[in-house]
């Protein structure tokens, strides 16, 4: 029997690591390509990703859906469960955008590219 001291430990099984909750995250906004979820996300190789798909699909919180066609198509999205998820997301989002205002503050040389205007970059 698996046993746990806080619940946070098991949300960080489920969504924690570098990359879950930014898959979780844009798959908020619906159906995507493992493609599509590459090229979001800076810095994860193909490899990685699948494996980090492979994880929230055994857990309950993404389903995919592979076409029969060549070549093949997969698509991924958040389940019912999956999307339960999206509170603790907003919530890591909102702290972030936070943390990232206080660094600025302070005088740290950092942006957060989401809110750049379009075309725009300082």
């Amino acid at each position: 029997m698996k046993q746990y001291h806080l619940g946070i430990e098991a949300t960080l099984e489920i969504i924690g690591g570098k990359w879950k909750a930014l898959i979780i995250c844009l798959l908020m906004s619906g159906t995507k390509r493992t493609s599509e979820l590459q090229h979001s996300i800076t810095g994860i190789s193909q490899k990685v990703l699948i494996q980090q798909l492979r994880e929230l699909e055994r857990d309950g919180l993404v389903k995919r859906f592979v076409y029969q066609q060549m070549p093949p198509k997969v698509e991924y999205s958040l389940t019912e469960y999956g999307v339960t998820a999206n509170r603790i997301i907003d919530v890591m989002c909102s702290w972030g955008r936070e943390n990232i205002q206080i660094r600025q503050e302070r005088g740290e040389a950092i942006i957060l590219l989401e809110e750049q205007p379009p075309g725009g970059s300082d």
